[in-house]
Formats: C-alpha cells, structure tokens, sequence
C-alpha cells in the first residue's frame, strides 16, 4: 500500500487527515504552486519593507504599539522580540499530540500563501513535524481573540533556538536539540513572527481531538444504551423509524435505527413483547432524542472545525501587492461558541448514563435484583459505582459555563472582546474525559444486568459485546475492589473495544449499521 500523501495548502485537511499525520500515516509536502504562493507573498512583504508604507505588523509595534514605527533594519529583531515577549504561558505543558496538531495546522494555513512567511520557516515547521520534535506549551495563557498568542508563541520558540522541544522521549531544551540535529536557529524576517503567532491553532488543535474523542464516546454511548436497554427489558417501540420521521432530526433517526438494528434478533426482547408495561423511563426511552441531539451538536462542531482547518486565521494577511488588511481572521469566536456547544452536549451524554446506571440499581425490573446483586446487605453491590458517576455528571455541569459568554479586554483595550475559545477546548476535553469514566461504569453495569437476562440469548451485536466485557470483567457474586474493574472499563472506552467488536460482528455476518445519515456522523 502507498503511503497517502497531503499537499499542503491545497488538499481539503479534515480531522481524520490532521489525525493520520499526526500519527505518522499521511506525510506532507509543497507542492510547485504551493511554493510559488509562499513566495510571491513574501517578495510582497520585502516590498512593503523597502518602501516604508506602514503596514500593521510588518514595520509597526503590535498591539496598542500599531501607529509606532519600525525602522527597516528593526524589522527582524522585532519578529524575534515578539516571540520572546509573547511567550507567558503557564500551567502544565499541553499534550504532545495536541502541540503536534498545532504545528500541522499551522502549516497549513501558512502554505495557503497569505501570510508573508519564508519558505524555509515553512519547512523547518514540517522537519519539526516529521521529526518529531514537538515544542513544549503551557496550557494556560491564551483569550483566543488575537490569534492563541501565548500557546503559539511557545510552539515557535524552537525555531529560533529558544524554548523546549520533547524529542526522543525526552524535554530537552532548543540549544540541545540543535547539538543533537545539527540544526541552527532561524533568522525570522519581516511579518514572520506576527504570521507564527497570530491564529486559532491553539483551540482548532483542541478542537481536532473533541471531535475525534467525542464521536467513539457517542457510538459507544449507543451501544450501551442498547445493553441497558435488553438488562432492564424496555421496549424498542420508541426506536422505530415511523415515530421519528415525524420529527425528523438527522441525529435522532440515526441513533434510533442503529439502536434498533442492535437489538434485532434478541430473544431478551421478545421475552416481554406482550408485558403489562406501558412505557420506559425517560433515560431509556428518549435515547434517540438525547444521544442524537449531542449527535446533532457534534455535526456542527465537526463541519465549523472543516472550515477552521483550511482558512488563513494570521494577521494581517496578504492580498497581493496591492492590498494587505489587517482584519480579524485570529479571533476565536466561531470554535469558542461550538465547543461550548460540544461541551454541553458531551456533559449530557454522561448525566443521561448515569440516571440509566440509578435505573439499573432501583430492582424494579423483573428478574434483576436491587443493587444488581442477589446477597445483599451483607454485600452493597453495584450501588456506590453510582456515587461515582453523580460525582463525574455533576463536575461536568460546573463545567458547562460557556467560556466565550465571558469577555475580559486586553491589549490596552485594543483588543477589546476577545473569545476564551481556549479555555472552551480545554474545558470541552475535561468533560469527555469524565464522560469516558461514566460511561465504563454503565457498561459494567449493563453487562451485570444483562447476565440476570440468562439463558436468554441477546441479538448476535449484543452477545459479542457481552462476551468482551466478561474477557476483561468477571461477573460479580459478591462485593470486591470495584475500582480494579472500573479501570479496566475504561480502558476499554478508550480503546474502543466495543466498537472493534461491533465492526467485526458487521464483516462476518454481513449485518451492517449503516443509516442513511452515516456518511455524516460517522465520517470525519
């Protein structure tokens, strides 16, 4: 098999292609009329130089410093300085993975050739890439308006041999890796430090991994939910396509025809077809309506972050040599109100498990025990997992403030509303990581539920995800350390093991998952 190959600043780069790089799958490269782009947008900063004409960042100060001039001779110690001063971040550094997508996406962006930037500048971000030779950035620091300065600021330092890389599974500073490489430090021209800082790369990059995150915890959400759905005998009426075609939400029809398809063929599901039971709980019934409404949320998050991924967010940006504008590409709002959005509807996905976890442990389904266990008293059974699970939602619910409904200027006052977009990312992936945990702990749950449901079989999906679960967790009799098994659970959430199982059982049997609305919410 060839190895795939990205043009930068050409090619259409989505989450899964940012994704593929990062992991080493896709390489890149610039292709001739990349390079041609690079540099006639350059020569046209050499110009502005040469003449003088003031232009905003080229031979002006920054910020409230635009109206101070810069001498010509000036204008490169200026783009140095304004790495070094810039760079005041603080927190604990990012994830290499997210500090490498940082460095993708900015190159893409600066390939697109508005930006002013040298070529070499240019690959000498990519060598970094391929190298892997990741800066170290801090967390904190940026309002995500005029551009992510202070996280952007640290990702650039390298190139003039300041600052920390990771390299080799080791923090080492720029003037070791330099020894190391044989590298030398960049002597930044007119425009380039501005063009390195100036830009969204900090929240699209945490962006990237809510989308990727967030996605395997709602088809694992659904699966789940279906476990549930068989352990406490509900019905799947409430999945059928005639009622959601009244109310046609695309998320809707799709989780309730895939959670419809899981529970085909379960000899658990016909056991109570003509039971006295009118109608589930809401936490069981109105899945379709809660998972496919984060469904919908995670749609626009995904297209928005498409549109992110191929724009030129620096400034001022390069026209051509008769139009520069310095505008406001580098303001976060369009990601900050998205992962806000993403935020709360991650938040919900986890707070709809855990009233289904409450659902499993009340004993009022025929046939399950209270607590899920049969000696109780003597035993507590699966009752405080749920403590731990309220614990998780209700930390998500703190977290749901929206960071871009807050606003605090800076840049005396001339950067005077700005978007908090990279406290959402942050926020966003916070949230995620407890959705993961409450999640592991429901399907621990379900699976115990589903055991009482014996020697009735499930639908073949639902068997083979059983059957995983009992490969890593054994059932439970009596009370043990639950925190060992919780775990393991969530290791299997983040290794995605019930969506491996569930592909796989889709390829042998033939039975595919597939709903007309697939292309969109399972592809990114």
């Amino acid at each position: 098999m060839s190895e795939q190959i990205f043009k930068l600043g050409e090619d259409w780069l989505t989450v899964g292609k940012a994704l593929s790089i990062a992991k080493g799958n896709t390489s890149m490269s610039i292709t001739d009329e990349a390079v041609k782009k690079i540099s006639k947008s350059w020569n046209i900063v050499q110009q502005i130089v040469d003449k003088g004409h003031p232009v905003y960042g080229i031979n002006t100060g920054f910020g409230p410093l635009c109206t101070t001039k810069i001498s010509k001779s000036e204008t490169s110690v200026l783009q140095s300085n304004i790495l070094q001063s810039h760079s005041v971040g603080v927190g604990k550094p990012i994830e290499k993975d997210i500090a490498k997508l940082m460095l993708i996406l900015k190159a893409q962006s600066l390939a697109k050739g508005y930006s002013g930037i040298a070529l070499n500048t240019l690959e000498r971000i990519i060598w970094h890439i391929e190298n892997n030779a990741i800066p170290v950035v801090p967390s904190q620091g940026s309002v995500g308006a005029s551009g992510d300065l202070a996280p952007l600021s640290h990702l650039f330092l390298p190139l003039i041999g300041l600052g920390k890389v990771s390299y080799n599974n080791e923090i080492i500073t720029s003037e070791i890796l330099f020894k190391k490489t044989g590298l030398k430090p960049i002597a930044l021209g007119p425009k380039e430090g501005l063009a390195l800082i100036n830009g969204t790369q900090f929240i699209a990059a945490h962006a990237v991994k809510v989308v990727a995150k967030f996605h395997a915890l709602l088809a694992q959400a659904d699966i789940i939910g279906a476990m549930m759905i068989e352990g406490l005998q509900g019905s799947v009426k409430p999945f059928y396509n005639e009622l959601h075609a009244l109310r046609p939400f695309k998320g809707n029809i799709h989780v309730a025809k895939r959670v419809k398809k899981l529970l085909k063929g379960s000899e658990i599901m016909e056991d109570h077809i003509d039971c006295e039971k009118v109608q589930d709980p809401y936490s069981i019934r109105c899945i379709p309506q809660v998972h496919g409404a984060s469904r919908n949320t995670w749609l626009h998050l995904k297209e928005l972050v498409e549109v992110e991924l191929n724009s030129v967010t620096d400034n001022p940006v390069i026209i051509n040599k008769e139009l520069t504008i310095s505008g406001g590409n580098f303001h976060g709002q369009p990601l900050a109100m998205a992962l806000d959005y993403a935020c709360l509807a991650a938040s919900e996905i986890g707070n709809i498990s855990d009233r289904r976890i409450y659902l499993a442990l009340e004993g009022n389904s025929p046939g399950v025990p209270k607590l899920l266990m049969k000696d109780t008293g003597i035993n507590s059974g699966y009752m405080i997992l749920q403590y731990t699970t309220a614990a998780l939602a209700s930390e998500n619910k703190g977290l749901c403030f929206p960071s871009s409904a807050d606003s605090i200027p800076t840049s005396l006052g001339q950067e005077d509303h700005v978007s908090m977009g990279s406290i959402g990312g942050r926020k966003a992936l916070q949230v995620l990581g407890n959705v993961e945990k409450i999640l592991a702990i429901e399907l621990l749950i379900a699976a115990q539920a589903f055991e009482f449901r014996k020697p009735l079989k499930s639908g073949i999906f639902l068997d083979e995800v059983h059957n995983a679960v009992r490969d890593q967790v054994p059932f439970a009799c009596k009370d043990r350390v639950f925190a060992n098994d919780i775990e393991k659970g969530i290791e299997m959430i983040r290794n995605k093991t019930i969506l491996k199982v569930v592909e796989r059982v889709q390829k042998e049997h033939g039975i595919s998952l597939t709903t007309k609305y697939s292309n969109e919410f399972e592809v990114y």
